[in-house]
């Protein structure tokens, strides 16, 4: 046997090839992502805190020129995870496609089924609010952007501001309804990825991944609407 059939790039590249490599790309990516969902929604119910300045503190320990460095780290991966999550979940749509033209015409899990088929339209809408999110509240490209002090953005402006706007909240809700789903479909399907699959644990799997989707989007959605609400105000 060849030295380039045992080296380890041509088994990444043949691990990667593989459907089972994708998944199992798809469901690591989105365990790095998940992390990610949950502490950005811990930090931003910060916005509840008694103190109405906490939020603000925050932001600022996360902007402070000594971390920098982790920061960047952590922007790093998540934009790798991102990259690797899309074009996995692509090729191996594509393969799918290629392998099985027809669709099947029952669907016997009717709401599994439907986060399913909107898994890739959800995702990229979903893609697209990260856009807009992060050019909204940290470029300040939609909304000028209020600061406290250097490196110290004024979180609590920022958001009540952005969310007056009923467009800006609207889209903001709908993003997390699409986000919630997409996170149902994926996180227990991430357990059959990497060989967790069997009939007396997979509806346990089903329920609590709903449970942990739909807490998620209560959290987020809870935000923009306490806004329009008027029970959180500048």
């Amino acid at each position: 046997m060849s030295a380039l059939a045992i080296s380890p790039i041509n088994r990444a590249v043949r691990f990667w090839d593989a459907p089972i490599g994708k998944k199992v790309v798809m469901a690591v990516t989105g365990l790095i992502l998940f992390g990610y969902v949950i502490g950005h929604l811990l930090g931003n119910l910060q916005i509840y805190a008694s103190d109405p300045q906490q939020i603000n503190r925050y932001a600022a320990f996360l902007h402070n020129p000594a971390n920098v460095i982790p920061l960047w780290v952590i922007r790093t991966l998540l934009l790798g995870a991102v990259i690797l999550h899309v074009l996995s979940a692509t090729q191996l749509w594509l393969q799918n496609r290629a392998a099985r033209p027809l669709s099947y015409k029952k669907k016997g899990d009717v709401p599994t089924a439907y986060a399913a088929r909107t898994m890739r339209w959800s995702g990229v809408i979903v893609g697209a609010f990260i856009v807009f999110h992060i050019l909204h509240l940290t470029v300040g490209t939609v909304l000028p952007i209020r600061e406290v002090a250097e490196n110290a953005p004024d979180v609590r402006y920022n958001v009540i501001n952005g969310f007056q706007m009923p467009a800006v909240a609207g889209f903001y809700i709908v993003a997390m309804i699409l986000l919630c789903m997409h996170l149902y479909h994926g996180l227990w399907s991430m357990f059959q990825s990497v060989g967790f699959s069997h009939p007396r644990y997979t509806p346990l799997l089903k329920k609590g991944a709903a449970v942990v989707a739909i807490l998620i989007a209560i959290g987020n959605i809870s935000i923009p609407i306490a806004v329009l609400a008027g029970l959180l105000t500048q």
